[in-house]
């Protein structure tokens, strides 16, 4: 069964190092195999990065997306070093990352983030 996503507006996403955006409407678009997906709105930029836990999150998508091999490791043991209360999440993360499952490491990375106020 075909995976279906549903871009807003104006909305991009990266498919396989692709860039897909649709128009002035909502575009569906159905990835019918296994792909590299990842929405806009889940991307992080460089300059959005302000903490340990959004740097983890953009060295793991910046392997998933196949963008350069950012040092996950390293990013682990900063985050490790301020948070030891996450300690059995990040070690979750970095089995989903040794395991290829990237996207999954992303999701439960993101649940990291600190709140913004």
């Amino acid at each position: 069964m075909p995976l279906k996503v549903v871009l807003r507006p104006g909305e991009t996403m990266v498919v396989n190092g692709a860039v897909i955006g649709a128009g002035d409407r909502t575009a569906t678009i159905f990835l019918h195999n296994r792909a590299q997906f990842l929405r806009g709105r889940d991307m992080l930029r460089p300059q959005d990065i302000d903490g340990p836990e959004r740097a983890l999150y953009y060295a793991i998508q910046c392997r998933y997306l196949g963008t350069d091999e950012s040092d996950v490791d390293a990013a682990l043991a900063r985050v490790r070093a301020v948070r030891p209360d996450a300690t059995e999440v990040l070690e979750r993360v970095r089995a989903l990352v040794a395991e290829g499952r990237a996207y999954e490491a992303l999701r439960l990375c993101a649940r990291l983030f600190p709140a913004r106020g």
